[in-house]
């Protein structure tokens, strides 16, 4: 099934559902954190998974009068219903282990119940409920599609999880997003649309089925309750309710225990099991679909659901804007395509290349020439083409843009039936090794056509480039004695959200490694620590780059290393006191220093070093901290880390500082004294420290081998666990 038809699919249900999913998602995550917070009423018992009801029975019997049931809910409380020494009723919360009331029965908030019911049935009832079950299963649908399109994004599940074309806000956080929430919603799609249809009964209820157990003689003599068997094997944990004898004399009396999977009666003077009825599968299922569906038993998983729910939210939203996103670049063509000497087809995921293909084909169109844009899937024979021009992104890994899916085989259907002038200008980013993919495929595609005469090679644009763009443009003018705007400004997205900041200071590093540090001063006041990230626009094209800060006195500091021809490097270099430029900070929370870790140890390499001396200067808290870094050599700069060092030590902020040298003194390399101090990472790890790493792509690969080595020999623990609990952060690049 191709992508445009999961695409379709995926937006048709969302936008049918929208209006329902959006009430749901709201009142979900207000129930899910009305689950969360019930967990923490202090009518809970710390050991409660350990008593058994052969404990609590006795207990109860001694300190009431008369005590008719006792039920557990899925908070784990305890309710008795009896009589006290007074006579008087009580329904209330005790503790188990004493048997002293600890509260009174609560019961919902007037508001949660108005919520509960706006969830279930949106106050319509029974057909309310049928639509509220009919949208689970539709965002069990939209789960199922949106699963179809991140497989066929990323050529496979395999690659589910691997790295994402930043294209833009919406789509690359629906995704990421998507991914990570995916396995919650699914689960709330699935057990909403089970209780729905258990609800109309869609499934056979089977009846309770008690099987009756012959008493055994052999053991008829009366027991104490504490002795009773079923009582010492049967936790607390497995009840939902115990229903007491009402005549303590009457041997057909007995106790009824409601189990989390079946009905027991028990002899209440032997203790002998008289009837047992499992319960079916459907009622199995549906407390399940309920603890699920609810995160009524446990407070993690009510705050996942509470979320995922508000991700739901975000979907809508992102969903939407994508799509808006889309319909923008939709172009009102003023000439047919089979009259136009100028074809322009665009192949585009979220719009951006139908943003440089429609200032070509309104500036033909101001010039007097017949042109005719459309997508790579409009692709047919067109009888006056002169030329033909194709814009092409690249979907994933590799794949042809939602609407160029067809184009390839459209190209072999329908030849042209007279030469054509053609050229290929291809987009992307050079950060993944499939860059540019299909727009090689179609001009490799086009290079075997008789009918095409490729007047240019084929033309690459990283990352929305405006100024290659316009090289494009500059060789296409000559090809064709046409004269497009060549000025880059023409094709640039000007970026937003952007403020100015004021350059303070700028000051020489290391002359021989060509590295500088650079103060900017905010205009305005605005939040942000070390280890976030400044977004520059060098251009003011909308092409970024990011540099880690290090936050000190409420200024910036960035420590950057100058790239001959870096695009980011030499504008930060050019630089001088009191420049002002336009930038924009981007809150990286996953890389800030811990607030709460026994021990810190932080690594870097280069110029990574950058955000840690703003995370050292400002441990306020004397956090156990250690640095390691690895240079190639010793320079100005690595001096004045070291100066920098020592302070910290003495101010107590740092507790040691390791250095290594490739091409010098001890040469070798940072993952070399990790290796050294194994013992000390170990245990950093295994009491709760916190590793940090900032640097290269690369030495971060080297360390993570390292630490992974440590991890397994000494800890026995491999190191996605520590990952998985937040205990190894980076940000290399």
């Amino acid at each position: 099934m191709t992508l445009s038809v999961w695409r379709y699919a995926h937006l048709t249900l969302a936008v049918f559902s929208s209006l329902f999913l959006i009430l749901a998602s709201v009142t979900g995550t207000v129930l899910a954190v009305d689950a969360a917070q019930e967990k923490i009423q202090p009518y809970g018992v710390t050991n409660f998974d350990d008593l058994t009801v052969a404990q609590t029975l006795p207990i109860l019997r001694k300190n009431y009068m008369e005590v008719t049931e006792i039920s557990i809910d899925h908070n784990k409380f305890t309710t008795l219903k009896g009589l006290d020494d007074d006579g008087n009723d009580i329904d209330a919360c005790i503790n188990p282990q004493t048997g002293k009331i600890i509260g009174k029965t609560q019961k919902k908030s007037e508001f949660i119940q108005w919520v509960t019911s706006l969830h279930r049935s949106l106050f319509l009832h029974e057909t309310g409920r049928f639509f509220i079950g009919v949208n689970s299963f539709l965002l069990f649908l939209i789960a199922i599609s949106g699963i179809a399109l991140v497989v066929q994004r990323q050529k496979g599940f395999r690659r589910f999880f691997s790295k994402i074309v930043k294209d833009n806000f919406s789509q690359y956080y629906h995704v990421v997003l998507g991914r990570l929430m995916l396995i919650p919603i699914f689960i709330i799609a699935l057990s909403g649309t089970y209780l729905s249809m258990l609800r109309f009964k869609v499934f056979t209820e089977k009846p309770i089925q008690p099987k009756e157990i012959k008493a055994d003689t052999k053991d008829s003599k009366q027991k104490n309750i504490a002795d009773f068997d079923i009582f010492k094997k049967t936790k607390l944990s497995q009840v939902q309710k115990i229903e007491f004898p009402f005549d303590t004399e009457d041997p057909e009396e007995v106790f009824i225990l409601k189990l989390n999977d079946r009905e027991l009666k028990v002899n209440q003077f032997t203790g002998q099991i008289v009837s047992d009825a499992p319960y079916p599968t459907t009622v199995l299922l549906e407390n399940l679909s309920l603890d699920l569906h609810t995160g009524r038993a446990n407070m993690v998983w009510a705050i996942v659901l509470a979320l995922a729910s508000l991700n739901i939210l975000f979907f809508i939203y992102s969903g939407f804007s994508m799509t808006l996103k889309r319909r923008e670049t939709k172009i009102k063509n003023k000439h047919k395509a089979k009259d136009s000497r100028f074809i322009l087809l665009a192949g585009s995921e979220n719009g951006s290349t139908f943003r440089f293909a429609n200032a070509i084909h309104t500036q033909l169109i101001a010039n007097g020439y017949s042109s005719h844009l459309g997508g790579l899937n409009q692709y047919t024979a067109f009888p006056e083409a002169e030329h033909i021009i194709i814009f092409s992104s690249t979907h994933g890994l590799g794949d042809a843009p939602s609407n160029g899916s067809k184009f390839l085989t459209l190209l072999n259907q329908h030849p042209q039936k007279k030469k054509v002038n053609v050229s290929v200008v291809g987009f992307g980013s050079k950060s993944y090794a499939d860059f540019c993919g299909f727009a090689k495929e179609i001009d490799n595609y086009l290079s075997k056509q008789n009918w095409a005469n490729r007047i240019l090679d084929l033309h690459t644009i990283d990352d929305k480039s405006p100024a290659q763009f316009t090289d494009w443009v500059k060789n296409w003018n000559t090809q064709t004695g046409i004269n497009l705007a060549t000025a880059p400004a023409t094709y640039a997205q000007k970026p937003t959200g952007l403020q100015k900041m004021m350059v303070v200071e700028k000051t020489a590093l290391s002359e021989t490694d060509h590295i500088f540090r650079l103060t900017l001063k905010p205009r305005k006041k605005v939040k942000f620590t070390s280890g976030d990230l400044l977004a520059i626009y060098p251009d003011g094209d909308g092409r970024d780059r990011f540099y880690s800060i290090s936050k000190n006195n409420d200024n910036i500091q960035l420590v950057v290393k100058l790239h001959h021809h870096g695009f980011g490097s030499e504008y930060l270099y050019n630089l001088e006191a009191d420049f002002v430029i336009k930038a924009r900070i981007v809150h990286n929370e996953g890389f800030h220093f811990p607030k709460k870790a026994p021990k810190v140890a932080l690594i870097a390499n280069g110029t990574g070093i950058a955000p840690f001396l703003g995370m050292i200067e400002g441990n306020k808290n004397k956090t156990e901290t250690h640095l390691y870094c690895g240079f190639r050599n010793e320079t100005e700069s690595v001096a004045q880390y070291k100066q920098f060092a020592e302070n910290q030590i003495q101010s107590e902020n740092l507790k040691s500082f390791h250095i290594a040298f490739s091409r010098e003194q001890n040469q070798c390399y940072v993952m070399d004294l990790i290796r050294k101090d194994a013992d000390f990472f170990a245990d950093l790890l295994k009491f709760g420290g916190k590793i940090m790493i900032c640097g290269s792509l690369a030495m971060q690969q080297d360390v993570e081998k390292v630490l992974e080595t440590i991890c397994m020999d000494k800890n026995k623990t491999d190191l996605a666990y520590y990952k998985t609990h937040k205990q190894i952060l980076s940000d290399c690049y």
